[in-house]
């Protein structure tokens, strides 16, 4: 037992010195290929055997024709060794190389498409999570230029939208300059309902660009959406009966939940003024509320006749206003992108789908139980 213990150390002395000068071998190869590494590795093993072996010997454990066997064993299993991971390295090396190539396409805006053939675990994982990285980044290209395609389009309406009361606003002022105006007071009255405009015009514009800046400010608290809904046809009562519209709102639950009152309303508000005017006189725009699970559904179903297919997805989009049939004249096209911004700052989403004979707007936000009481968002 005690030569055992012996041939154990000096088997472990000798082996322990191949490990340090191997690791040694290692750290000063670190930046080198992993080939490289290989064959370090493979060296190491083969030659902590012998140093093993040798420090044995040396201790007078092993005979000489002992030695010589064991050294050319150990000298076999080199070679072996050594091809083996010299293969590896160069098959890991390639494969690597390939995943190089590929993942270069990320950062000229191409697509990844992972190399053919066998590959380690590792870069078979790595390769997943760049095909998974380039897909993210094609949906962010894609909403990046649909972005900065509905803020060109939306600069275009807007130019083109302020154009016209300005051009107005300067005939009406220089024929009152120049006394030729025969109705002075009916130029003031369209003067000021020309300022109306553009002062809501730019409100809209204020309010979406600090909702596009996360600055939104909300001051949530409890409410139904009973009164929510009784509120907003209020004030949208006057321009359904201008349009000869009928508004009806019986089938509201007076469900709990936990919104800025005032951003809310005008979310609604806005719903109600875009189904009024898309609905033809003796129309019907219906409001309702329901509840489903641990959130609440306000709808706006409105008389339009339809949205085409094509351009459901993008009814939300800054600037959108659809076909011709359904753009009243002046509007920028901002009136349903601050409800789903509002929506959206409320943790809910809006949504739209058509209906016989029309379309509905759907709301979605979570009852008060759900929501919580949040602090408010300061801007």
């Amino acid at each position: 037992m005690g030569d055992t213990l012996l041939i154990a150390l000096f088997a472990f002395l000798g082996a322990a010195a191949a490990g340090l000068l191997g690791a040694l071998a290692l750290r000063l190869l670190r930046h080198r290929s992993v080939t490289v590494s290989l064959a370090v590795v493979a060296a190491v093993s083969v030659t902590a055997m012998l140093a093993g072996t040798l420090a044995v010997a040396q201790a007078m454990f092993l005979s000489a024709h002992d030695l010589t066997v064991v050294t050319t064993v150990c000298a076999m299993a080199a070679v072996v060794s050594l091809a083996t991971a010299l293969l590896l390295g160069r098959w890991v090396v390639a494969r690597s190389a390939a995943l190089t190539r590929a993942a270069r396409s990320l950062g000229g805006g191409g697509t990844f498409a992972a190399p053919g053939g066998g590959a380690t675990a590792e870069l078979d994982a790595l390769s997943r999570e760049l095909a998974a990285t380039s897909a993210k980044l094609a949906e962010s290209r894609e909403r990046e230029r649909a972005l900065d395609a509905s803020r060109r389009e939306l600069v275009a309406w807007i130019s083109h939208d302020l154009r016209t009361p300005l051009a107005g606003l300067r005939a009406m002022s220089e024929a009152l300059e120049d006394g030729v105006a025969e109705d002075p007071a009916r130029y003031h009255r369209q003067i000021r309902t020309e300022v109306d405009r553009i002062d809501t015009m730019v409100g809209d514009l204020f309010e979406l660009s600090r909702i596009h800046a996360g600055v939104l400010p909300l001051r949530p608290s409890r409410m139904s959406v009973y009164d929510l809904v009784d509120e907003a046809l209020a004030g949208a009562g006057p321009l359904a009966r201008e349009h000869g519209v009928r508004l009806v709102g019986d089938g509201v639950d007076a469900a709990p939940v936990e919104v800025d009152g005032k951003e809310m309303t005008r979310v609604l508000g806005n719903l109600l003024v875009n189904a009024i005017r898309r609905t033809p006189p003796d129309g019907t725009v219906a409001v309702a509320a329901r509840r489903e699970a641990d959130a609440v559904v306000v709808s706006v179903t409105d008389g339009c006749g339809g949205i085409p297919e094509e351009d459901l997805p993008r009814v939300f989009e800054t600037g959108w206003r659809g076909s011709a049939a359904r753009t009243r004249p002046g509007g920028a096209g901002l009136g349903l992108a601050i409800v789903r911004g509002i929506v959206e700052a409320h943790a809910g989403r809006a949504s739209v789908h058509n209906v016989p004979g029309g379309c509905r707007f759907e709301v979605t936000l979570p009852t008060a139980v759900s929501a919580g009481a949040a602090p408010p968002r300061e801007g």
